[in-house]
């Protein structure tokens, strides 16, 4: 991927009501994040804070957004509602939790910006030191989030995928938590983001025909995927739903897998990935769990397709017209991949969710 010096910006602009789950859970944090206090009140704690704070996230239907597109029953899971207003608060704070009882003292993670916030988060509740790799030429408004909470910067040169192999490195040679995707915590990653399908589950007692998704890495689709099939495979639900996978046009290898009929996912040519603002929470040169992506695609019947720019930045605004929800506009490719095919191939009766992230209006 091509860099020239100059401060990239990114829309990145997810937000949450970190303050306020500071001040609400401020007497169980002093506990959680005390080193002098025996592991098991820390951990009892922390968990309180994880299971009243993380998740549960809402599940609406989107009446207006059904009328404008031509197909009934649309549930938009917003995971704007996290602490810091995306899906990846599932996995930090699985994940810190995990390093808490495993006697870790510090956790790294290389981002672009709202992984970063959450992990500087869920770290700061365990009284865990939190080092964040970013890319050397990346600008986001969440460094100063993450730095307020206490995460430590580190500059990497070169893209998000080099970012990722130092901080890996680093944890390798430090005895870190390694909360990057991919690594020896991946298990736990998956098992944190199932949980959505679980939560959907609660709220539709049964599975929807699709649900669609934003894919990058493929750890978000991968999580729900498993969610779901261990709540088919212990007789919960009648089906499995269709895995629908969007991400940004012809960069990003788990749906260039998928319109190829490729075995598993291959690099992309770095050079040949032309990052936008829009859609540079989408793109990679290298899917990390992007096989098991693919997988829960084919496995379920479901579909990947590409997203322009112009259709996600078309999508939040008809969101947020309509639904009035402020999402991030790279969070519609799930979205824009399942009206894709129904453009083409017109979609049955039935229901559909699609997972958003952003924040409320």
């Amino acid at each position: 991927m091509e860099h020239d010096n100059r401060p990239f910006n990114l829309i990145d602009g997810a937000t949450g009501e970190t303050l306020q789950v500071l001040r609400d859970v401020d007497e169980k944090k002093k506990i959680s994040e005390n080193p002098e206090l025996p592991l098991e009140a820390r951990l009892e704690a922390y968990e309180d804070i994880f299971d009243s704070e993380v998740g549960d996230t809402s599940l609406v239907r989107a009446r207006n957004i059904e009328r404008e597109v031509g197909l009934r029953q649309i549930y938009l899971k917003f995971e704007g509602g996290n602490p810091t207003g995306t899906q990846k608060d599932r996995i930090a704070f699985a994940q810190a939790m995990d390093a808490l009882r495993r006697g870790f003292d510090t956790m790294t993670v290389a981002t672009c910006g709202n992984y970063g916030v959450a992990v500087a988060l869920a770290a700061g509740f365990a009284g865990l030191r939190c080092h964040v790799y970013i890319p050397q030429d990346y600008h986001t408004n969440r460094i100063k989030e993450m730095t307020s909470l206490g995460a430590d910067i580190v500059r990497v040169p070169g893209d998000y995928e080099d970012a990722v192999y130092v901080s890996g490195e680093d944890a390798r040679n430090n005895e870190f938590y390694d909360a990057n995707p991919g690594g020896g915590n991946t298990l736990t990653q998956l098992q944190a983001y199932g949980q959505i399908a679980y939560e959907i589950y609660d709220e539709l007692r049964d599975a929807p025909l699709a649900v669609a998704a934003p894919v990058s890495n493929g750890t978000t689709l991968a999580g729900i995927y498993r969610g779901f099939l261990s709540l088919y495979r212990r007789g919960k639900t009648s089906r499995m739903p269709r895995v629908v996978a969007g991400s940004s046009f012809r960069k990003n290898p788990i749906v260039q897998a998928y319109l190829n009929n490729s075995e598993s996912c291959e690099d992309l040519n770095p050079g040949k990935i032309r990052q936008t603002s829009v859609n540079e929470p989408l793109i990679n040169w290298h899917s990390i769990d992007g096989d098991h992506a693919l997988e829960a695609i084919r496995q379920t019947g479901g579909w990947a397709a590409d997203a322009s720019d112009k259709a996600m930045r078309k999508y939040t605004s008809l969101i947020r017209q309509k639904e009035g929800l402020q999402v991030l506009p790279a969070s519609t490719a799930g979205l824009i991949a399942l009206m894709t095919h129904h453009k083409k191939a017109p979609l049955s009766s039935d229901r559909f969710v699609v997972v958003l992230t952003g924040r409320k209006s």
